[in-house]
């Protein structure tokens, strides 16, 4: 049976499934039960109803109608998927539909829907509360109720209807050694207690996954890109539970949990946890992020204090980043010589460099054979966005078989990628120049190299937020009516999350503070559509400056393409800062590459400028 027909027959079993428990709309979600960036294929119920493999939307099931919200990244594609079934595409303005835009689409529903609900107060809105977070419950309960809509959360048709479903996945769990972690889990743990008896509470459920596996010094690999392992943790003033599959736990990890004070539990087992809670004790928890079930009534809404405490990198954790930079910078050289000294021709009509045809999906193949050779490697850590000519114009472009195309011998490659390394998590953006260029891809490359320039050279007060830093990596584009949409740039975990809190660079206000040891990205970008995109990224520590200032150092440790740059719109400054930083990656990277080729590309990639 061809996709189009599965997804419909889906849709129908689920109408059904709909009338027999007295529901006349049910909403899918792209979450977990963990608010994840990654999401297990368990998990996965908006895909599996849909057939759309986004990473972000919402799809609602009505009796008589479905519709799929996505934000503009996913739009054609979304369309593209879902043609032919049930779905209709509602292209959102943001990453996720609102409650009143989810709302107002439902109250539609039941005023066009025939069935006698246009004035009745029984229309029954369905969603899962393991999936959906206490905040989006309330505020979507609020929305429905306003409308005279109720809401149900505890329902789940993919429980029923999804046959075979996939299993939660039952990957080993790992230590991460001291020698890469730099602090042990007791003095952690001590930290988050010491925490929670300053905000007057005495326990907290963890609940997002790399909160637990930076806290506990443990790795897995049940989610994509992403080295955690699903599980929930109680936190209590004496003790811990880890709720967890007990079958992923060898008994090297057992033994380490039992030191610590930490009881294992069966993952199911977490519904059940307020019995461990004293009658005198607060219980915290942070409402955006804990899922509806497990929210207990009366728990205080805080913050987490993991994101916080994980943010400020160790010395251990910074030595290793700067490790995991260097291998990925001879990767990189190794990748970036085998690109730009190719020798194109034309074959039969198409372009190949030397000999073979290269695409989008070809470039992204080669480089992570080329990291997977560096010690430690353990996996990517994002999928790779590899964007030829117009494509780079999508921000978050992914080649697909279906869309995948040849490289030519001129415009513009971006290149957005990283890895896992055992000692550091790795992101990077390089835009590179395939050949001749036009006049509008060499001035945005040069725009978008000053915003990542001038922001590098910052010096500010501790405790300053990311948002007062933001306009530096926008001013230069700005003065040419010119931006882009996404943040500028975010925390990097250590052998953990690519995209890690609480601090950002960002134009709308984000107040967390910035302080030294933090690592950060600068990433600002110009997307021309239906032309070209560029983007240029380093992953950077911050470090003091002394009498309580800071100042950005660079841990990425690659060459940036001079040859796109229109000089007369650097400033001397800009050039300098440039130069400072190629001597730094040849000096660095050129005592580790072997082959004399790879030196000699380096040596001129990193010439004065």
């Amino acid at each position: 049976m061809e996709k189009t027909a599965i997804i419909n027959a889906r849709v129908e079993a689920l109408r059904s499934w709909m009338r027999k428990h007295g529901l006349n709309a049910y909403i899918f979600p792209s979450t977990d039960p963990h608010a994840g960036e990654y999401v297990p294929d368990h998990w996965k119920t908006r895909e599996w109803i849909s057939g759309f493999n986004g990473s972000a939307g919402t799809a609602v099931v009505t009796l008589t109608r479905a519709g799929l919200w996505t934000d503009s990244r996913y739009w054609l594609a979304a369309e593209e998927q879902t043609a032919g079934t049930a779905f209709t595409v509602i292209r959102c303005t943001r990453n996720v539909a609102t409650a009143d835009e989810l709302t107002a689409w439902i109250n539609a529903d039941r005023a066009n829907s025939g069935d006698g609900y246009a004035d009745d107060a029984s229309y029954t809105v369905g969603l899962d509360a393991w999936t959906n977070t206490a905040d989006s419950v309330a505020e979507l309960r609020k929305a429905l109720t306003a409308r005279k809509l109720r809401l149900v959360t505890k329902v789940e048709p993919a429980t029923e209807l999804w046959n075979p479903r996939p299993a939660l996945p039952e990957t080993p769990v790992e230590l991460q050694p001291l020698k890469y972690a730099g602090r042990s889990a007791n003095e952690k743990l001590a930290d988050v207690r010491a925490a929670l008896h300053s905000n007057g509470t005495q326990a907290t459920l963890v609940t997002q996954l790399d909160e637990i596996a930076w806290l506990l010094n443990l790795r897995g690999s049940d989610v994509h890109c992403t080295p955690v392992f699903v599980s929930y943790l109680l936190i209590m003033p004496d003790k811990a539970i880890l709720y967890v599959n007990p079958s992923k736990l060898t008994t090297e990890v057992c033994d380490y949990l039992k030191a610590l004070n930490i009881e294992v539990k069966a993952y199911e087992d977490v519904r059940h946890f307020g019995q461990f809670i004293e009658k005198d004790w607060t219980l915290q928890l942070d409402h955006g992020i804990v899922n509806e079930a497990l929210c207990m009534p009366g728990s205080i809404d805080a913050p987490s204090p993991i994101p916080a405490l994980r943010a400020v990198k160790n010395e251990t954790e910074i030595a290793g980043f700067h490790n995991a930079m260097l291998k990925d910078g001879v990767a990189m050289v190794k990748f970036l010589r085998w690109l730009t000294t190719g020798e194109w021709t034309k074959n039969g009509g198409e372009w190949v460099m030397n000999g073979e045809k290269v695409t989008e999906i070809t470039i992204d193949r080669k480089l992570t054979a080329l990291r997977a050779e560096q010690e430690g490697f353990r996996d990517i850590s994002f999928d790779t966005i590899a964007g030829y000519g117009s494509h780079a114009a999508i921000v978050h472009y992914e080649a697909t078989p279906e869309t995948d195309i040849p490289l030519e011998p001129h415009g513009l490659l971006l290149l957005d990628s990283g890895a896992q390394y055992q000692d550091g998590t790795t992101d990077i953006t390089r835009t590179i120049a395939m050949g001749p260029l036009t006049d509008d891809e060499r001035r945005d490359y040069t725009l978008v190299l000053k915003g990542h320039i001038r922001l590098a050279m910052a010096v500010f007060p501790d405790g300053t937020s990311g948002t007062q830093l933001d306009v530096l990596a926008r001013y230069a584009m700005w003065q040419d009516h010119k931006n882009y949409g996404h943040g500028t740039g975010h925390g990097v975990g250590s052998y953990l999350s690519v995209h890690e809190g609480p601090h950002q660079f960002r134009m709308n206000w984000m107040p967390a503070p910035l302080h030294a040891g933090m690592t950060i990205t600068i990433e600002p970008g110009i997307y021309i559509a239906g032309s070209h995109g560029c983007r240029t990224e380093n992953t950077m520590l911050i470090v003091e400056d002394g009498n309580g200032w800071l100042r950005l150092e660079p841990l990425t440790c690659c060459p940036i393409d001079t040859t796109p740059i229109v000089r007369e719109l650097m400033t001397k400054d800009e050039i300098d800062y440039l130069n400072t930083y190629h001597r730094h990656v040849c000096q660095a990277l050129e005592p580790l590459l072997s082959d004399e080729k790879d030196k000699q590309w380096l040596r001129n990639a990193t010439k004065e400028w």
